[in-house]
């Protein structure tokens, strides 16, 4: 298998602001201590706002040594004690665990009343001098007169979580299970946190990056915003990350060039803006911050009006990989229907999904839709028992077992049995929610960290359409290709998704330039026939874009027109890319 060129740590290059970057933390204390200026004449008040994920007890330490505040808070010291924040937070993180309810809580719900009120009394008492307000919420205690912004990315604070490093928001937690920690996260600190982030965005003074310790940045707020406008009106890529899976086989590996890792990897996601970073090029320094802080600051620009109406500051389309070359079956899972997730997650909408086939073995497979006739309290007595460990369930009893090949597409609207089988390299094109996903059996194996994965059986099975059987499975479900439009060197087939289903797919096979348009609509694409293709602008909007086999990139709305064509002319070879968006 030919390893090709995969870029993984795409960036956007800002134009204009190459002078407004600073590196390592004497270079970033000078900076802050001359923006402060004398302190002797009056009270100045810097807040450092953290998000969660920041190692924020060594980030203080530096603080504290280089800008010798004459008083500080730590928001940590006026909030609630985590027990009561734990009793807050029962009814969002449930008892179950994997998922939770979106909290409706907002971050001055975590401070302790009585706290914040003698705080800000000992703040009233001080006319001069330096005060430093630091951590989660700082800007709830006081807005500044100085902002300093610590982002995290979401993938670090991830792997923070599982090396024990730091704790979820108002708990003392780092010592549970990185799982534990990742969905309280998901469901409670990611989103209190980006409602604090959203309404502080246009007054950061400075944004500090904080991903690599030994490596900081500091990024003007203006130069930071003026990177997102700037990224919002060209293609551009999110930084992909891979992770192992029990099921996980070696295609992206070696056709990617990965390093070995003692364990195949099975996941690359490689679009979700929640999870992904985005990487910001000041001259030649490179800032880390969440993707999704794009889709906050211009939500407009990148998914344009009828997106943005219908979903809000939301990105709704995810790409991303599942090997199992070499590997083992993905989980049988079903994923909830939409009044569902609404009733039982606060979430608005579900994940819908397709498999797209970037290869195959002769032995390639994907199960899907159920067989007739099936008996449903046979099947799911069946399941139980293997839950229980009594039997093992025999999935080919009960599903549909598909031949899969390199470029097949197979379309799962929710409610719908599936999971991909070994010896596939799937390209998922689904909805957002990504983690609702109820595993119904995972073939009697145990998670990398040795212990079962959970399966969620009584959420699967108020999910789970009987109705889908085979016939109704073959005629909606598989390669429903269709041509749309053809011209010199190029053709459109429309792949899917399901009519239940929001998001469209189109495929164009290609030996010249290709005529796009956003619609006015986002865009996001994966080349998956050829070796790499230039994305350019017909009126010179933006600079020429390149993308390699694999990678998958975003058109925002406010792009319009734009040409694909290969980056080198071969009319004997054909390209595909696969294109992705919301249905008007």
């Amino acid at each position: 298998m030919k390893t090709v060129t995969f870029n993984q740590n795409p960036c956007v290059s800002v134009e204009g602001m190459d002078d407004r970057c600073w590196t390592g933390w004497e270079r970033i204390m000078d900076v802050l201590n001359h923006r402060l200026g004398a302190r002797t004449a009056k009270r100045v008040i810097v807040t450092a706002e953290c998000y969660p994920g920041v190692d924020e007890d060594a980030v203080l330490e530096r603080f504290r040594a280089d800008l010798l505040p004459d008083l500080v808070c730590h928001t940590r010291q006026c909030m609630y004690d985590p027990a009561r924040i734990d009793e807050m937070l029962r009814v969002d993180l449930t008892g179950d665990p994997v998922f939770g309810r979106i909290t409706q809580h907002r971050m001055k719900d975590f401070f302790d009343t009585d706290s914040l009120q003698a705080q800000t009394d000992a703040l009233n008492s001080i006319d001069r001098g330096l005060v430093l307000i630091f951590g989660a919420g700082a800007s709830v205690v006081h807005e500044g007169d100085l902002l300093v912004y610590l982002d995290m990315a979401r993938w670090e604070t991830q792997l923070r979580y599982r090396r024990n490093e730091i704790d979820n928001l108002g708990a003392r937690n780092r010592e549970e299970p990185a799982s534990v920690q990742y969905k309280r996260a998901f469901f409670v600190d990611w989103r209190v946190a980006d409602r604090v982030k959203i309404d502080l965005m246009e007054r950061w003074d400075y944004l500090l990056d904080t991903t690599r310790m030994d490596d900081p940045k500091l990024v003007e707020g203006e130069a930071v915003r003026e990177g997102l406008r700037q990224t919002a009106s060209q293609p551009f890529s999110v930084t992909p990350y891979f992770d192992p899976a029990p099921w996980g086989g070696g295609w992206m590996r070696d056709r990617f060039g990965l390093e070995p890792n003692g364990s195949n990897y099975g996941w690359c996601f490689n679009c979700v803006p929640e999870e992904n970073s985005l990487l910001l090029d000041y001259g030649g320094v490179q800032i880390e911050i969440p993707a999704v802080d794009l889709v906050f600051y211009r939500p407009l620009q990148l998914l344009g009006e009828n997106v943005y109406s219908r979903f809000g500051a939301e990105f709704p389309i995810r790409f991303d990989f599942l090997d199992t070359m070499n590997g083992g079956n993905l989980s049988f899972q079903v994923h909830p229907l939409h009044e569902q997730i609404r009733e039982s997650f606060s979430m608005d909408y579900t994940q819908d999904e397709s498999y797209y086939l970037m290869d195959a073995g002769s032995d390639g497979c994907v199960y899907l839709g159920l067989k007739d006739s099936v008996d449903p309290d046979e099947m799911l007595n069946e399941l139980r028992s293997a839950q229980q460990g009594e039997t093992s369930f025999d999935v080919e009893k009960y599903v549909n077992k598909w031949p899969a090949k390199k470029h097949d597409h197979f379309l799962i609207p929710s409610g719908t049995v599936h999971c991909s089988g070994k010896n596939s390299m799937v390209l998922e094109i689904s909805a957002t929610p990504y983690i609702f996903t109820f595993k119904l059996w995972d073939w009697g194996r145990l998670g990398l960290d040795g212990k079962p994965r959970p399966i969620h059986l009584d959420h699967g099975e108020r999910a789970i359409r009987w109705n889908r059987t085979r016939g109704w499975v073959q005629n909606q479900l598989i390669n429903r290709i269709d041509s749309i439009a053809q011209g010199d060197g190029w053709r459109e087939e429309r792949t899917g998704l399901h009519e239940l289903e929001f998001i469209e797919t189109r495929r164009h096979w290609f030996t010249g330039a290709v005529p796009h348009s956003t619609g006015g609509t986002v865009n996001v694409l994966c080349l998956v026939e050829g070796d790499q293709i230039a994305v350019e602008s017909p009126s010179n909007a933006f600079k020429p874009f390149i993308a390699n086999y694999g990678e998958v990139f975003i058109m925002p709305a406010a792009v319009g027109e734009y040409i694909v064509r290969p980056a080198q002319t071969d009319p004997e070879r054909e390209f595909a890319t696969i294109k992705a968006f919301v249905r008007s």
